[in-house]
């Protein structure tokens, strides 16, 4: 794999199944990362030096997938300039929501874009990490042009079936 333009960090290593559709989503657009588990709380040594070396990595997007107390996206944001997306885990026992809100409430001037929590979250954690890329590679914008046409074609498949079956 080519030099890594997006960093996945995971607080847990029992999240790194749930975010195989955003190693998946990456891959199928043609951008490189790579993903650790670091914690915010249990490793923060490790997640710093991690980050202390990211721009020379070439780093340009982290994505941070935490649950629980989620601390992991805000961390990240405190200590880098790049953007910082999270992805609240729906862990046990509150599914979800306490990822959530830690995630969405940080303080003013350390943004953390969130995406939802669930199935789609990893999804559409790396198809936001694609659209900042995007704004300097006409080539991944191009893909991005076709994967949008891509989901409009299905979407039509499906509604001819479904009317197909109704008639």
């Amino acid at each position: 794999m080519s030099t890594p333009l997006v960093s996945i960090l995971m607080g847990s290593d029992s999240d790194a199944n749930r975010l195989m559709t955003c190693f998946g989503q990456l891959e199928e657009l043609g951008i490189p990362f790579e993903a650790r588990v670091l914690s915010a709380h249990r490793t923060p040594a490790a997640l710093v030096a991690y980050l202390g070396e990211a721009d020379a990595k070439g780093i340009q997007v982290f994505l941070c997938a935490a649950g629980g107390a989620a601390h992991l996206a805000g961390v990240v944001a405190s200590h880098t300039l790049k953007p910082v997306i999270g992805i609240p885990m729906d862990n046990p026992p509150l599914g979800g929501l306490d990822a959530l809100l830690a995630t969405v409430q940080m303080p003013a001037g350390i943004p953390v874009p969130t995406v939802g929590v669930g199935g789609g979250g990893p999804v559409n954690a790396a198809l936001a990490a694609a659209r900042i890329l995007a704004l300097g590679s006409p080539e991944l914008d191009a893909k991005l042009v076709k994967f949008r046409k891509g989901m409009a074609e299905k979407v039509a498949i499906k509604d001819a079936k479904l009317q197909a079956r109704l008639s």
